[in-house]
Formats: C-alpha cells, structure tokens, sequence
C-alpha cells in the first residue's frame, strides 16, 4: 500500500464525514415525508371539509403546508415546508417564512392551502423568487358545519387561502406577509 498513510486516512474519512453531514437533499426521504404530510393534509381537507374537492378540481395548482409553526414575543416568526401540487402531481417543494412585530405572545401551530384557481396566478407563483401572498388572495373559511365557506368571490379569484387545523396561544392566523421559496428537501 505505496502512498497511503495514516494522515491521508485520516484527512479523507474526515472528508467523508463532512459531506455526508450536508443536508444537500442526495439519498435522503425527506422529499417522501414531505409528500407523505401533503397526502395526510389533502386527505383531512376533503374529509373534513367536502367543498375542498371542488376547489381542488377547479385550481390550476394547490400548495400544501403541512405544519406551519409560528410564535412571538413581540418579535416572532414562522416557518414551514410544504409541496406544490399540479393535478395532484408534486412539482416543486416550498418553505414559508414570515417575520411579524407588535403585540403578540405565544405559539402556535397551523396548516394551510393556496388554491391558485388561474393558470397566471400559478405561473407567477412558479416564477416568482420569494413570492408573497398579496392582498389579491382571498380567504376561505370553514363555519361550523365543516363546510368551506366559498362563494363567487372566492371561486373567481386568483388566489383561494385557506387556514385550518390552528392550535396554540396565538389568536387568529394570518398569511399575509409569508414569503414562499422554492427548495430542494
């Protein structure tokens, strides 16, 4: 064994170590746990709140957020990951970050979905580096009864929100000002 030394072991297994702790997305399942969340918050949508599905069939594409996760102490913040779905295909996988400051105090958790209902909402989304809902959104909300609280305002604009399954000390949840970057899980 001309050449190898003890050094040159130890400098290379070294070398290995550190590359296989970069979180650079190769041989990794987190792009198949990520998609595992979407399905489970696909499938709760429509079990839980019927009038999802004809929202779903008549979007150009939906991006789910699994698990938003926000607190506060007057500064505060969120953050989380969800996936870009196109006919029910995954196409591009997205984080949500959101800065916010004022009176606030608390945690919570919560998951959403952006029904893009045109296809030039959606193509400005998918271009768009660091694109932020806008007041050109509109909110769906559940009542009571688990429906889905859509009407023609809501099904002709370009964007549908919709904030669900909200848990934790923060009243109220509010996507305005999130910003969604595509990454690689």
């Amino acid at each position: 064994m001309a050449g190898v030394t003890r050094r040159g072991i130890i400098i290379g297994g070294g070398s290995v170590l550190a590359l296989s702790a970069c979180g650079n997305g190769i041989g990794n399942d987190q792009a198949a746990r990520l998609d595992a969340r979407v399905d489970a918050t696909r499938d709760f949508l429509i079990e839980r709140y019927p009038g999802t599905q004809d929202l779903m069939s008549k979007a150009a594409g939906v991006l789910y957020m699994p698990l938003i996760t926000e607190a506060g102490f007057f500064f505060g913040g969120s953050f989380g990951r969800g996936a870009l779905r196109i006919n029910n295909v995954t196409v591009d996988y997205y984080s949500a970050a959101q800065a916010s400051w004022g009176l606030q105090i608390g945690a919570q958790q919560y998951a959403h979905a952006l029904f893009f209902m045109t296809e030039p909402a959606l193509a400005d989304f998918r271009t768009a580096n660091g694109w932020a809902v806008g007041a050109d959104a509109k909110y769906a909300l559940p009542d009571r009864g688990g429906a889905i609280g859509t009407d023609t305002t809501t099904t002709l604009a370009p964007v549908v929100a919709l904030v669900f399954g909200q848990a934790g000390l923060i009243a109220g949840a509010s996507l305005e000002g999130t910003k969604y970057t595509r990454i690689i899980p």
